[in-house]
C-alpha cells in the first residue's frame, strides 16, 4: 500500500511539509529579526531542489562504462560488451492526462528520455542487452504507452531480463487471482517485447568450441516483504565443470547471501537500490541500507555491479543521475 501513495507522500513532504517545519524551526530557535529570513531561504532551497530534481535531474541519463577481468572468461569471449540497466519504472514516464480547453494535455510525459536511453543502448553495438528488472511501477497496464519504445530493444545475442519487486502484485490489493493475472501479464509482455524472460534459468552463449552463461534468478530480497522466489541452485542446474556465469538478480542484497554461498558465478548484475536517487559529496541514503549500492564490488575474484537505474517510482533524482551500464568482459 505504501507504493501507492509514494508520489504523494514525497512531493507532500517535499514541498510543503518540510519547507514549513524549516521555516517555523528558524523562527522559532534563531533571533527574530533574522530567523524568518533564514527559514524563508531554507525553505525556498528546499522547495527548489524539489522542483529540479522532477523536472531536470529526473531526466538526466550517464553511460557508465565497466570492465571485468576474469581468467574464467573464455578466449572467444575476450571484449564481449554487455549493456545493462534496471528500474525502468516506465509508469512514471507516461504522464497523466489532464483536460484542455480542445483536446487532453499530458502533464509530466517523459516518453522523450526512454527514447533518448533506447537510442544510447542501440549505439553501444553491444553483443546483449539485459534488463535486470522492475519494468512496471504497480500494475501492467502501464506498460502499453511504452511498447513500442521497449521493442526497438535488440542485440546479436538477444536481450535477456528477469524480474524486479515492483513486477510482482504485491502493491495492490487484489485477491490471489487478479494478482497471479497480473504477474502473468508483465511475463508474456516482456516475452512479447522480444525480451528471453530468465525465470530462474540460464541460456548458454556460444562462441564457436568456447561458451558463457547468462543465468536469471526471480527477485530474492533480505528484506522480508520483498519477493523472496529466487533459487541459485534451480537457475544453475544442468550445468557442469566451471562454466563462466553472468548472473542476474535485481535485489544486490542476495549477492551476500545467496549467490556467493551456493554458485561460482563471477560477476552478477543488480540493481533496485536506484543508488538512493540522491547523493551529495558522494554520500547517499542508499548506503544506509545496502552494503552494495552503487558500482561495482569485489569479493576475491568474484564482483557485483549495481546501477543506480533508468528511472523511478518517485520521479525525482538530485545528484544520482539515471544511467544505462556498458560492461566490457575482459580475459586476464
Amino acid at each position: 500500500m505504501i507504493a501507492r501513495y509514494a508520489i504523494m507522500f514525497f512531493y507532500t513532504m517535499g514541498l510543503v511539509v518540510i519547507p514549513l517545519l524549516l521555516f517555523f524551526l528558524c523562527r522559532w530557535l534563531m533571533p527574530k529579526r533574522y530567523g524568518w529570513k533564514v527559514g524563508a531561504a531554507l525553505a525556498a532551497l528546499v522547495i527548489l531542489l524539489v522542483g529540479y530534481g522532477t523536472i531536470f535531474g529526473y531526466t538526466r541519463l550517464e553511460v557508465r562504462q565497466v570492465e571485468y577481468v576474469s581468467s574464467d572468461l573464455p578466449a572467444a569471449f575476450d571484449g564481449y560488451r554487455i549493456v545493462y540497466f534496471s528500474d525502468a519504472h516506465v509508469g512514471s514516464m507516461n504522464g497523466f492526462e489532464v483536460s484542455g480547453k480542445s483536446s487532453p494535455i499530458t502533464i509530466g510525459n517523459r516518453s522523450s528520455f526512454l527514447h533518448a536511453a533506447i537510442d544510447s543502448m542501440l549505439a553501444q553495438k553491444a553483443d546483449m542487452i539485459v534488463f535486470v528488472g522492475d519494468l512496471q511501477n504497480l500494475e501492467p497496464t502501464e506498460l502499453l504507452f511504452q511498447e513500442q519504445e521497449l521493442k526497438r530493444l535488440r542485440a546479436s545475442d538477444g536481450v535477456y531480463s528477469v524480474l524486479g519487486n515492483h513486477d510482482y502484485a504485491i502493491y495492490l490489493p487484489l485477491s490471489e487471482e487478479m494478482k497471479t493475472a497480473n504477474e502473468e501479464a508483465v511475463q508474456e509482455f516482456e516475452r512479447y517485447l522480444g525480451w528471453d524472460l530468465l525465470m530462474n534459468e540460464h541460456r548458454i552463449i556460444r562462441r564457436d568450441s568456447d561458451s558463457i552463461v547468462v543465468a536469471g534468478m526471480e527477485n530474492w530480497g533480505e528484506v522480508k516483504r520483498m519477493p523472496r522466489r529466487g533459487d541459485v541452485k534451480k537457475t544453475l542446474a544442468g550445468l557442469t565443470g566451471h562454466p563462466f556465469i553472468v548472473m542476474l538478480q535485481h535485489d544486490p542484497t542476495a549477492w551476500r547471501k545467496k549467490i556467493l554461498p551456493e554458485s561460482d558465478a563471477q560477476l552478477t548484475l543488480s540493481g533496485h537500490t536506484h543508488g538512493g536517487q540522491f547523493s551529495i559529496f558522494g554520500w547517499s541514503p542508499a548506503s544506509l541500507f545496502y552494503d552494495e549500492w552503487n558500482g561495482t564490488t569485489y569479493e576475491g575474484s568474484r564482483a557485483i555491479d549495481v546501477t543506480s537505474g533508468l528511472g523511478a517510482l518517485i520521479p525525482f533524482r538530485l545528484g544520482m543521475s539515471g544511467e544505462i551500464v556498458v560492461v566490457t568482459l575482459r580475459r586476464k
